[in-house]
C-alpha cells in the first residue's frame, strides 16, 4: 500500500495563494475569491494534511440553522445567496493549513496595512474632491462618502478600522525586528485620517472602542490620550465631520440616519417575536419588511431597509434566535481562545502578542459595529475578518507547540 507524499511545492503555492486571497480584499473581492478557489485546488492536489480552528461545532450549528431557516422559508430560491456566502469561510481552512509560522502572519498583516494605507491615500483624494463639489454641503456629502478601493462606504470603513488595529497592535507588541517603522507609523495615520474623513458615525465608535483596547493593554494610562486626539480632530475638522458626529444627538431630519435605523430594529424585533427558532428565512427581511413595519410608522423615513443595521437583530429576524446564539457562541469562543493563549505568554514584545490582540480588537471592532450595521453580512468584511482571527490560532498553535517542545525536553 502507498502513501502519498505531501508535495512542497503544491504547499508553497497554497500558501500564496492564501495569503493573495486575504490580502487582495482590500482591493477587490471578485479577486479574492479566484485566488480562494485556486489556493484551495492547490491545497487538495498537495496532500498536505488539513487544519481547521477549533469553533467546528458552533460554525457547524450556524450552518445548520441558515439551512433549516432556508429550506422552511417562503422564498428558499432566492435565498441561496446565503448559502453560497458560505465558500468565504473556506478562509479559515486555508489560512489554518497552510501558514506555518508566526513570520508568516506578520508579513499578510504589515501587506493588509500597505494595501489599506493605498485605499485610504486614495479615499483622502476622494474626500478633497468632494469638499470642492460639494461646497461644504452637509446633505451632498452624506449622500455619497469616500470609499476608497471599494464600492460602499460602509465595506470601506469597516476595512479601514481592522488595518489600523493591525498596525496599532504591531506598532505596541510585535517582536524584533521591527524596521522602517515610521512607515507604518504614517500607514496607520493616512488609514486614521481616511476613517475619519469617512463620516461613518458606527465605524467612528467602533475604532475609539477596540483602539482603547489595544492602548489599555499597551500602556494603561496612553488611553487617555483618545479623548484629547478626538476632541483635536473635531475641533480642526471641516464643518461637515463636525456635524456629522454632533448628529449622533441631533440628527439633521432624514438626512442622517438615526430615525431610519430606529423603525428597522422595531421592524426587526417584531419579526422576532413572530419567528423566534428559524426566522423568516434569508433574503427574507428585505423581501418582506414592509409588511412587519410596527402600525404607528405611517411613511418610512429615507434609508435602505435590506438589511436591519444591526447583525444581532438581523441574524435573529432572519435565522431564528438559536443560529444567532450559535454565531455568537464562536465569536465568544475566538475571544475566549485568544485571551487564554495571551495569558500563557511571557511578558515583552512578541509577535504572538501582537497577532493576537490585533485579533481580539479586530472581534471587538466587528461586535460594536455590528450594533449598528450587518457588517458581517459584508463579504469583503467578513472575509477579512476570517482571515485576521484565522491567523490568531496560527498563532495559538504556534504556541502551543512551543510549550509542548519544551515540556518534551524538560528532564
Amino acid at each position: 500500500m502507498t502513501t502519498h507524499t505531501p508535495s512542497p511545492r503544491l504547499e508553497k503555492l497554497a500558501y500564496l495563494l492564501a495569503f493573495g486571497a486575504s490580502a487582495a480584499v482590500f482591493v477587490s473581492g471578485a479577486v479574492s475569491n479566484i485566488l480562494i478557489a485556486l489556493a484551495l485546488a492547490a491545497l487538495l492536489l498537495s496532500g498536505a494534511r488539513l487544519r481547521f480552528p477549533p469553533i467546528g461545532l458552533p460554525l457547524g450549528l450556524f450552518v445548520l440553522g441558515t439551512v433549516l431557516s432556508l429550506a422552511v422559508s417562503a422564498d428558499p430560491w432566492g435565498g441561496r445567496v446565503q448559502i453560497r456566502k458560505f465558500y468565504l469561510f473556506l478562509i479559515l481552512l486555508l489560512v489554518s493549513s497552510t501558514f506555518r509560522s508566526l513570520g508568516q502572519v506578520r508579513r499578510l498583516f504589515l501587506a493588509m496595512g500597505a494595501l489599506a494605507a493605498l485605499s485610504a491615500l486614495r479615499a483622502l483624494f476622494q474626500f478633497n474632491s468632494m469638499l470642492k463639489l460639494c461646497g461644504g454641503s452637509y446633505g451632498c456629502m452624506v449622500g455619497e462618502r469616500i470609499s476608497g478601493f471599494m464600492s460602499h462606504w460602509m465595506t470601506f470603513g469597516g476595512q479601514m478600522t481592522v488595518a489600523l488595529l493591525l498596525l496599532g497592535s504591531y506598532v505596541f507588541f510585535a517582536g524584533p525586528p521591527k524596521r522602517k517603522l515610521w512607515v507604518w507609523i504614517l500607514a496607520a495615520g493616512l488609514i486614521a485620517a481616511a476613517i475619519f474623513a469617512g463620516g461613518t458615525r458606527s465605524v467612528w465608535l467602533a475604532t475609539a472602542i477596540s483602539g482603547a483596547y489595544l492602548l489599555w493593554s499597551w500602556r494603561r494610562l496612553s488611553v487617555l490620550v483618545l479623548p484629547v486626539v478626538v476632541a483635536v480632530a473635531f475641533l480642526a475638522a471641516p464643518r461637515f465631520l463636525q456635524q456629522r458626529l454632533t448628529s449622533a444627538w441631533k440628527p439633521q431630519g432624514e438626512l442622517d440616519s438615526n430615525e431610519h435605523r430606529r423603525v428597522s430594529w422595531r421592524t426587526g424585533l417584531r419579526m422576532i417575536q413572530a419567528h423566534p427558532l428559524l426566522g423568516l428565512g434569508p433574503e427574507q427581511v428585505k423581501a418582506q419588511f414592509r409588511r412587519w413595519v410596527p402600525d404607528d410608522v405611517k411613511q418610512l423615513p429615507e434609508g435602505w431597509y435590506g438589511h436591519l443595521h444591526n447583525i444581532y437583530l438581523h441574524y435573529a429576524a432572519e435565522r431564528g434566535i438559536p443560529t444567532l446564539l450559535a454565531l455568537l457562541w464562536m465569536l465568544g469562543r475566538m475571544l475566549s481562545d485568544f485571551f487564554r493563549a495571551l495569558g500563557r505568554l511571557p511578558s515583552g514584545p512578541d509577535d504572538a502578542r501582537f497577532i493576537l490582540h490585533a485579533a481580539i480588537a479586530t472581534i471587538l471592532a466587528i461586535l460594536v459595529q455590528g450594533l449598528f450595521e450587518h457588517n458581517l453580512g459584508d463579504s469583503e468584511v467578513l472575509s477579512l475578518f476570517l482571515s485576521v482571527t484565522s491567523c490568531a490560532y496560527v498563532a495559538v498553535r504556534s504556541l502551543e507547540n512551543k510549550q509542548h517542545v519544551e515540556h518534551a525536553t524538560q528532564p
